[in-house]
C-alpha cells in the first residue's frame, strides 16, 4: 500500500507538470491576442515570435506527457501484478504478462509489439533512470532521448546505467558531457555520442565483443516495393566505413551540370558497378553510365590514444563517420599502411587531439583534416553530414579581416553552406575544442555538437606510487584568441614521449611542402600520412 501512494503522488506530479505546459501555452496564446503592438512594430514578427515559442512549449509538453505516460503503465503493471493469483508454472507466468501487454495494447491502440516496448521502456525508466525520467518531465529532454538512454544502458550493471545517465543529464557529474545539454541535440546525434560513452565505459572489453560480433558479419538481400530490394552488409566498422567513403567519393567525382543523377543514386550506381564488373561496364545492364568511374581512395581518420597504440592499454580508437572502434583494428590499419587511412594520436595526459595551424587564406589539406578532427560532422545542429562530404569555410570572410585559424573556420556540408550564403542564418563561436553554434535569423542562438573527448586510462605499470602521470587541462573554455589563431603547440612539461607530437630544430622535415609537414628525416613512422608535428 505504501508503494501504492508513493506512486501515485509521483502521477500527480506528473499530471501537475503537464498542466504547468498548457497553462504555459494558454498564457502564450492570450498573451499575443491581448498584445498592444507598438506603431513601429512588425506584426508578422511578432506573430513568428510566438509561434517559435509555442512550438518550444509544446515540445515541453509532449516530453511531460511522456513522462506521464511512463508512470501510469508502470503503476499500472506493478497493480496487474498484485491483482493476478500466483502463478503456478512459467506457462501461466507468460499468460499473465501477454494479459498486460495485450490490455495495454488495447488502451492505446497500438500493436502488441509497441506496447510491450513501452512497458519495458516505463519498467526501466522508473526503477533504473531516475534522471533520466526526471529531465523527460521536466521537459528537458523528450521521448525520443528517454527511449535512446533506455537502450543504451540495456546490458549494463546498475553502476554503469548510473554512470551513463550522470555524464549527460547530471552537471555536476565528475566527468559531465561537453557542449550543449544532451535535450538540445537530435536524438540521432544523441544516441551517437551515448553509444561513443557506452562503448568506452562497458564493463566487457571492446575487443571481447569485436571479436564475437565479427563471427555474425554477413549480407542480406530484402525485397522490396516497385521492383527494388534492399543489400545489407554487417561487417568491420574500418570495412565498412571505407566502403562508405570510397564510394561517396566516386560520386562526388562524377557530378556536374550535365549529370542528372543525386548524390545518393550516384553512389549505388558506382558501388554496384565495383560489384558487378570490377570497374568495368557491362553492356546491357543498365550499368554503362559508369563508365570511366575512377577508383578514389577513401580519407578515413583514425584517432588512438598513443599508449593503446602501443598496446599498452586497450582503449577503444575513434573511427570517422562511426565511432569506437577496438585498439587491434586500428593497430593493424596503422602497422598495415594503408592510405586511405590517417593515423591521429591524442595527447596521453589529456586525451586531447594533437594539432597543427596555418596563418594563410588557402586552407591546407593538414588543416582540414584538423576541422574533420575537431567537429566529425557539419556543425550545423542536427546535421549528421559527415566530414568527408564538407566544405571549409572561414566564418569571418577573409575580405572582411577574417583569418585562416581554426577560430575562424567551420565545415558546413553543402546546404548549410549555402544557408549561410543566402539567408540570414550565421555561425560563430568557434574554438581550439569545439565547433561553431549558429543564429537564426530571428536571433536565437543554437550551440553545435562538441566532440566528447575524456583522459586515456594509463596501464598500473606506468603509475608510480608517489605520482601519476602529468594530468592536463582537457579541453575547456576558449584560450585567448591570438593565442588560439596563432595555434601554437603547448610544450607541457614530464612529457613521457615527446616524439610523437614535436621535434626541433635538429630533426629536419622530411616533406618537401612546407604545408604537408610529416616525421622527421631521421625517425621511423609507419603512417607517414600522419600530419599531426609541427617544427616549434
Amino acid at each position: 500500500m505504501e508503494s501504492s501512494v508513493v506512486l501515485s503522488a509521483e502521477i500527480g506530479e506528473a499530471v501537475a507538470a503537464v498542466a504547468a505546459s498548457a497553462a504555459a501555452l494558454a498564457a502564450l496564446i492570450d498573451a499575443g491576442a491581448d498584445a498592444d503592438l507598438a506603431p513601429d512594430a512588425d506584426p508578422l514578427r511578432a506573430v513568428a515570435e510566438a509561434c517559435l515559442d509555442g512550438l518550444a512549449e509544446v515540445a515541453r509538453g509532449e516530453a511531460r506527457l511522456g513522462a506521464l505516460k511512463v508512470r501510469l503503465t508502470a503503476e499500472y503493471v506493478g497493480a496487474a501484478e498484485a491483482l493476478a493469483p500466483p502463478a503456478a508454472s512459467l506457462r501461466e507466468r507468460t499468460a499473465q504478462e501477454m494479459a498486460v501487454v495485450a490490455e495495454v495494447a488495447c488502451v492505446l491502440t497500438v500493436s502488441e509489439r509497441t506496447a510491450g516496448a513501452l512497458i519495458s521502456e516505463s519498467l526501466a525508466l522508473t526503477t533504473a533512470l531516475p534522471l533520466s525520467l526526471a529531465a523527460l518531465q521536466a521537459g528537458t529532454i523528450s521521448w525520443q532521448h528517454a527511449r535512446i538512454i533506455v537502450d543504451e544502458t540495456s546490458g549494463l550493471d546498475p553502476a554503469g546505467a548510473a554512470a551513463l545517465e550522470a555524464h549527460f543529464l547530471d552537471p555536476a557529474a565528475p566527468d559531465p558531457a561537453r557542449g550543449c545539454p544532451a535535450g538540445e541535440l537530435v536524438p540521432g546525434r544523441f544516441r551517437a555520442k551515448a553509444r561513443t560513452w557506452r562503448e568506452r565505459h562497458h564493463p566487457v572489453s571492446i575487443e571481447a565483443r569485436h571479436a564475437k560480433s565479427a563471427g555474425d558479419r554477413r549480407i542480406e538481400f530484402v525485397p522490396d516495393r516497385d521492383g527494388m530490394a534492399w543489400l545489407n552488409a554487417y561487417l568491420p566498422a574500418a570495412t565498412a566505413a571505407g566502403i562508405w567513403q570510397r564510394t561517396t567519393a566516386a560520386a562526388r567525382t562524377l557530378q556536374g551540370p550535365d549529370e542528372a543523377r543525386t548524390l545518393s543514386q550516384l553512389r549505388a550506381d558506382a558501388a554496384a558497378t565495383w560489384l558487378l564488373t570490377h570497374g568495368t561496364p557491362d553492356s546491357g545492364t543498365g550499368l554503362d553510365l559508369m563508365c570511366g568511374v575512377p577508383s578514389p581512395r577513401a580519407q578515413v581518420l583514425i584517432t588512438v590514444p598513443a599508449l593503446s597504440l602501443l598496446g599498452a592499454t586497450e582503449e577503444p580508437a575513434m573511427l570517422d563517420g562511426y565511432g569506437p572502434i577496438p585498439p587491434s583494428m586500428a593497430r593493424r590499419l596503422v602497422a598495415d599502411g594503408p592510405d586511405s587511412f590517417y593515423r591521429v594520436l591524442t595527447d596521453p595526459r589529456d586525451g586531447a587531439p594533437l594539432e597543427i595551424g596555418r596563418t594563410s587564406y588557402r586552407v591546407p589539406k593538414s588543416l582540414r583534416q584538423w576541422l574533420r578532427l575537431r567537429d566529425g560532422k557539419c556543425p550545423f545542429p542536427g546535421c549528421n553530414n559527415p566530414s568527408l562530404d564538407n566544405e571549409a569555410d572561414h566564418l569571418l570572410a577573409w575580405a572582411d579581416g577574417g583569418t585562416t585559424g581554426i577560430s575562424n573556420l567551420g565545415q558546413p556540408c553543402r546546404k548549410h553552406h549555402s544557408l549561410k550564403h543566402s539567408t540570414a542564418w550565421t555561425p560563430a563561436g568557434a574554438g581550439k575544442d569545439h565547433p561553431p553554434g549558429w543564429t537564426s535569423p530571428t536571433g536565437r542562438d543554437y550551440p553545435s555538437e562538441h566532440q566528447d573527448w575524456e583522459p586515456p586510462h594509463w596501464p598500473n605499470d606506468m603509475m608510480t606510487a608517489d605520482a601519476g602521470p602529468v594530468a592536463g587541462p582537457g579541453p575547456g573554455p576558449d584560450q585567448d584568441p591570438e593565442r588560439e589563431q596563432d595555434l601554437e603547440l603547448e610544450l607541457l612539461p614530464q612529457d613521457p614521449f615527446p616524439d610523437w607530437y614535436l621535434f626541433t630544430a635538429g630533426h629536419p622535415l622530411s616533406a618537401a611542402d612546407p604545408d604537408e609537414p610529416c616525421w622527421p628525416a631521421n625517425l621511423e613512422d609507419p603512417s607517414p600520412e600522419c600530419f599531426l608535428f609541427q617544427q616549434v
